[in-house]
């Protein structure tokens, strides 16, 4: 249900729905206004009005879904497939096209009600009046929209939203690693398995359903599979300690979300995945756009510096459900490591990464600071690799020495 405002048929209908009730209150509503309401309108002016914004607005929403799916190409061409799903939740364009496609079908339904004599004449002053509410909306929608395509879908849009997503998803999981459950311990010996029934990726667990579910089973369920891995058919999802009936074992299988494609929302590896994609896609030979990558090492860094300042939840919400954390040492894998390994032979690239480890051993606690000196000194490793200056590689290993001195 989180989901449903983000589909875009969903602003499509709802938009839909007002205007075509809109058109029609206008007729149900004028028999009881008294006449003095009424005014002189010229001959078929309200229908007039309606024809050129239905044809408008036809004309406007087509243009609008051609931009929309452009900018779609665009982003997964040039920076990461895995970007899409960002913009296709993007409101203002999905605001942008229900609008224009609203104010198509209220013209549609106007001038169809109006051949038919469904308005009176205090029906028609109310619809000449809605009219004119209708295009003061879609100006005012379309200076937005006009204003919105300037940015939307180039890469610094690109890189914004999936920082944004990285963001959202690493601090959820910096607040609670867990997802709100218990720590992680031994599943006890004879412990009933859950397995999957389908293969996917799992994108997300009702924590809440296995906790109701553990509660009313007087039991403990301890997760075995956590959000971004991809699963097999017949893949452990849960073990159980205890014995579950077939309608709770069912319950507990439906608490594991599993898509065809991974998702933002629980993922905290995802986002730092598709931040280190769209680098390595501008590192390529073909592209050969290094400033791009530096913006990506600075986007990486503030998401980083947010995980670790953000401080821990305290206590357990779901106390009979023991769920294991995603290690840190993977986030930073998954957004150093390809930017390491295609940006090697770029000494700037190479100078970026390794001042951004530096800057976050600076805030890292004990426990991740590890995991970002290792990282700091395979990328030193792969530059001195791949440069062909000595200059250049006397650069990066002074840059890593300091980071790794900390």
């Amino acid at each position: 249900m989180a989901r449903l405002p983000q589909r875009i048929w969903f602003r499509l209908a709802i938009f839909t729905v007002i205007a075509v009730a809109l058109a029609m209150v206008a007729g149900m509503v004028g028999p009881y206004l008294p006449d003095a309401v009424s005014v002189e309108f010229g001959q078929d002016s309200v229908e007039n009005i309606l024809q050129i914004l239905a044809t408008s607005m036809l004309a406007v929403t087509t243009f609008s879904l051609t931009a929309m799916v452009s900018a779609y190409a665009s982003a997964a061409a040039r920076g990461t497939p895995r970007a899409t799903q960002l913009l296709i939740a993007d409101r203002t364009s999905q605001n942008a096209l229900s609008s224009f496609l609203g104010s198509f079908v209220f013209a549609i339904v106007g001038i169809v009600a109006l051949s038919t004599g469904y308005y009176g004449e205090q029906g028609r002053v109310i619809l000449y009046f809605g009219t004119l509410v209708v295009i003061a909306v879609v100006v005012g929608t379309l200076m937005q929209w006009i204003s919105h395509l300037t940015g939307f879908g180039r890469m610094a849009d690109v890189i914004d939203r999936v920082e944004t997503a990285a963001s959202d998803a690493a601090c959820e999981y910096a607040r609670r690693p867990r997802l709100g459950g218990a720590a992680h311990v031994d599943v006890p010996a004879g412990a009933e398995a859950v397995a999957s029934t389908e293969a996917g990726c799992l994108t997300g667990i009702s924590m809440n359903v296995l906790q109701s579910v553990a509660a009313d089973a007087n039991l403990r369920l301890h997760v075995a599979t956590i959000p971004g891995v991809a699963v097999d058919h017949g893949a452990v999802l849960a073990y159980v300690e205890g014995s579950l009936s077939d309608q709770q074992r069912d319950r507990v299988k439906g608490a594991f979300r599993i898509e065809n494609h991974r998702t933002y929302e629980q993922d905290p590896r995802l986002g730092f995945v598709a931040l280190a994609e769209i680098a390595s896609r501008a590192l390529s030979p073909s592209t050969n756009d290094p400033g791009t990558a530096i913006e990506v090492l600075n986007a990486i860094q503030r998401v980083f510096t947010q995980v670790l300042t953000t401080q821990a939840e305290e206590g357990v919400e779901f106390s009979r459900v023991h769920v294991p954390e995603t290690a840190f040492a993977d986030l930073v894998e998954d957004a150093f490591r390809p930017i390491a390994r295609d940006g090697a032979p770029m000494v700037e690239v190479d100078l970026r990464l390794q001042s951004v480890l530096e800057a976050l051993v600076r805030i890292a606690p004990p426990a991740a600071r590890e995991a970002l000196t290792k990282t700091s000194h395979d990328a030193e490793t792969r530059a001195i690799a791949g440069l062909s200056s000595a200059v250049d590689a006397d650069l990066v290993r002074e840059q890593s020495l300091r980071a790794r001195q900390i």
